[in-house]
């Protein structure tokens, strides 16, 4: 996997970056086995097999899910997109467009206070679960690859 080792010298990285790598690498992986796992219990003929198969596949889910809250936790602008897309029956693309017009409440000043009651009253939050706030998203200004991807190396390992 592309994406395993460190880009710069371990020495130029904090222990932050260090450890948000090992986090994010982890949450690849974790990903990954859901996806492989999906496929074989789709694939399975064998109902005992598929069975297991699922039940393995949503521990990795779970495992993923564990990870990705650990990121929110220890990355404000996580966090703040994650107020923005996550939890909300709102179309998804609609959640950008209010939140960079300037209807959505911008969720990095409370990002450090993650655990905050206060509720937004903006419209991209309305299906929001209590507490939570809009982020402002980052998706329209990053560069992207042909392919619409982040550019950033391939999810795939070469065999």
């Amino acid at each position: 996997m592309s994406s395993e080792g460190l880009h710069e010298s371990e020495e130029r990285l904090s222990e932050h970056t260090k450890n948000m790598h090992r986090a994010i690498v982890s949450l690849i992986e974790e990903l990954e086995a859901v996806d492989w796992y999906q496929q074989r219990a789709e694939g399975s003929t064998d109902e005992a097999l598929r069975a297991v198969i699922e039940h393995n596949r949503d521990e990795e889910i779970e495992h993923a899910m564990m990870t990705l809250e650990w990121i929110r936790r220890n990355n404000p602008r996580f966090d703040a997109n994650i107020r923005t897309y996550l939890l909300t029956s709102d179309p998804i693309t609609e959640l950008e467009e209010a939140d960079t017009s300037g209807e959505a409440k911008d969720g990095a000043e409370n990002a450090s206070n993650s655990n905050s009651s206060s509720s937004s009253s903006s419209s991209s939050s309305a299906n929001r679960p209590s507490g939570a706030s809009a982020g402002k998203p980052q998706a329209a200004s990053q560069k992207r690859g042909a392919d619409g991807s982040l550019a950033i190396g391939s999810l795939k390992e070469t065999l």
